[in-house]
């Protein structure tokens, strides 16, 4: 279920320093809007996350002091709603965040489609190299273009591209709701 967690918030945040957002004062925050978790790949199964029954309320991001990035959201698997609040640390190279010390490694990717990113992450979890990548929007709306996308670029990468999921949008996430 950790992956879960790193799978789902942290590349969103990396897809705002691309945007050339203003830097922040120390321990100012800005708020930079809301997110849409419009796809998700993984080079592993995840329990409980048959197409369908995952969803997700809008991302929450903000900057912090030194160009870090916190995201805040509810995802529901397994019919269990999960709060993820998590910072992603700026590194030297553009584009690129860290989080776990270092342990998660997220990468973005401009889509072919306008108000779209691809967030590829790589994680070593208990000796297992694992890949990931997630597709975000700035509306909640499906892209059947914005997913093709998505699917070209990450099977590029060795993802399996019939592992996609595509997560219910929802406001609030209830345990047990539709």
């Amino acid at each position: 279920m950790k992956t879960l967690f790193l799978i789902f918030g942290l590349g969103l945040l990396a897809v705002l320093q691309v945007q050339g957002l203003p830097i922040v004062e120390e321990e100012e925050q800005e708020d930079l809007g809301t997110w849409y978790l419009k796809a998700v790949i993984f080079d592993k199964e995840i329990p409980g996350g048959r197409q369908g029954s995952v969803s997700v309320t809008p991302m929450a991001i903000k900057i912090l002091d030194g160009g870090n990035l916190k995201i805040q959201f509810t995802f529901r698997v397994a019919d269990q709603c999960h709060d993820v609040s998590v910072t992603l640390q700026e590194t030297e190279e553009p584009g690129k965040y860290t989080a776990y010390g270092g342990k998660y490694v997220v990468q973005i990717i401009k889509s072919g489609v306008e108000s779209h990113y691809i967030l590829y992450g790589v994680t070593d979890l208990h000796g297992h190299r694992t890949q990931m990548a997630e597709l975000v929007g700035r509306d909640p709306d499906f892209n059947q273009e914005a997913l093709e996308d998505f699917a070209n670029v990450t099977g590029a990468r060795g993802l399996n591209t019939e592992n996609v999921v595509i997560p219910k949008q929802r406001e609030t996430c209830s345990p047990g709701g539709d």
